[in-house]
């Protein structure tokens, strides 16, 4: 890093004590869950699973890693049999997770729609949370589902001790009061220490009548991200990085950074940013054309096109997850960033519809089944077509 910056300790505020949890080696509490699909009742409480290891897998099918988890989980629940009780656990309804069932099958438990007892048991942030239960009932580890392998699970059922890496979300911290800005604030560029516990995410205050088009908040962003963001959020598929030496390691340190630009001057907010990342890092970044295969989005159907909502609203707005998008006052391109940036699909996405009308645009699809986003994207008359085109790559040195 060529400069050195001050980290300021706001312990009171980040490195408090954490919410309450049910800690390593204490009993765990006899939760009930209401609605388990799969097993021989309807209902199942931790108490009667005693004499068995038990596995919570906390997750959700918008959650890539929990999704890659589920193979393994799966491999363990056939090795052990019944010596070994897994139950996944999701704030997720019975109905999606049936339709993802149905395109992934499994034998596991899953206990659906649960919002209660087992996430106050078990607090956590981010997901895949995984929490071990030994056959006497005690919690022996709060762990990533990747830590809880074969040989763990056979020391757990063999009664002896275990030492997995901890899993502690910082429960306390609201990541955007990382930052403090006044009302009156001018301009600022802060860079602080990753916040342990907590995801990355950014905010970028759309709502906020004051800091509004001039503020950007970066929570645990490794500097490839960062630079990302301040090259118009460009998808991480589109990157190429090329560092060597120390610029390896400081490209996937996480940091967390917030920027403010002057009142009037909100076009140039990530251009400072981009200016301020090369005054502070070692890292360069700049983008370049490079021929990539691709998926180009292209229109199939004109006449279905002509039935997406034409948008009467005045500003864009845009909410979208893995399987849904949801768009007031937005062009097709946007449709092409979603499917790139969402890692819908496992191309870069060119928009070449040719079409700059703004359409009030949502579709849903089951993004675990295989084929379902080209139906999504065929009911609305649009289609995907493989190709090389030369594109806007990020490259790192």
């Amino acid at each position: 890093m060529k400069k050195l910056f001050s980290l300021l300790l706001l312990a009171g505020t980040l490195h408090g004590p954490l919410l309450a949890q049910t800690t390593l080696g204490e009993a765990a509490p006899p939760i009930t869950f209401g609605n388990v699909l799969n097993g021989n009742s309807p209902s199942l409480n931790l108490a009667n699973l005693k004499g068995k290891a038990v596995l919570l897998e906390f997750w959700a099918t918008w959650c890539g890693p929990c999704v890659q988890a589920m193979p393994h989980l799966q491999d363990l629940q056939k090795q052990f049999k019944d010596r070994l009780q897994i139950i996944t656990v999701t704030e997720e309804t019975e109905q999606r997770i049936q339709r993802f069932l149905a395109n992934r099958p499994s034998t596991l438990l899953f206990a659906v729609a649960d919002t209660g007892g087992a996430r106050k048991a078990f607090p956590y942030r981010m997901i895949p949370h995984s929490v071990l239960i030994s056959p006497q009932g005690k919690v022996v580890a709060i762990t990533a589902p990747q830590n809880i392998t074969f040989a763990v699970i056979e020391k757990v059922l063999a009664g002896k001790p275990i030492d997995l890496p901890l899993k502690e979300d910082n429960l306390a911290a609201d990541p955007l009061t990382y930052f403090t800005a006044a009302a009156h604030t001018r301009a600022h560029f802060l860079v602080q220490p990753e916040l342990k516990g907590v995801g990355g995410q950014s905010h970028s205050y759309l709502q906020d009548p004051v800091f509004k088009g001039r503020r950007l908040t970066m929570i645990n962003l490794p500097l490839e991200s960062v630079y990302r963001l301040a090259y118009e959020s460009l998808p991480y598929g589109r990157t190429l990085d090329l560092t060597t030496g120390e610029s390896v390691e400081e490209n996937k340190t996480k940091y967390c950074i917030d920027i403010i630009v002057p009142k009037g001057q909100e076009a140039q907010l990530l251009p400072t940013l981009r200016q301020e990342l090369q005054k502070m890092f070692t890292v360069r970044a700049s983008l370049e054309k490079r021929l990539r295969p691709v998926y180009v989005l292209q229109v199939a159907d004109g006449a279905k096109v002509k039935k997406i909502p034409v948008s009467q609203a005045k500003a864009e707005v845009f909410g979208a997850s893995a399987g849904a998008f949801d768009g007031e006052h937005v062009r097709l391109e946007k449709v092409a960033h979603y499917l790139e940036s969402f890692g819908m699909v496992n191309l870069p996405v060119v928009d070449e519809t040719g079409n700059q009308t703004r359409y009030d645009l949502s579709f849903e699809f089951e993004p675990e089944r295989k084929g379902a986003v080209h139906e999504a994207l065929a009911k609305l008359g649009l289609k995907l077509e493989k190709a090389e085109r030369s594109i806007d790559v990020l490259v790192f040195r």
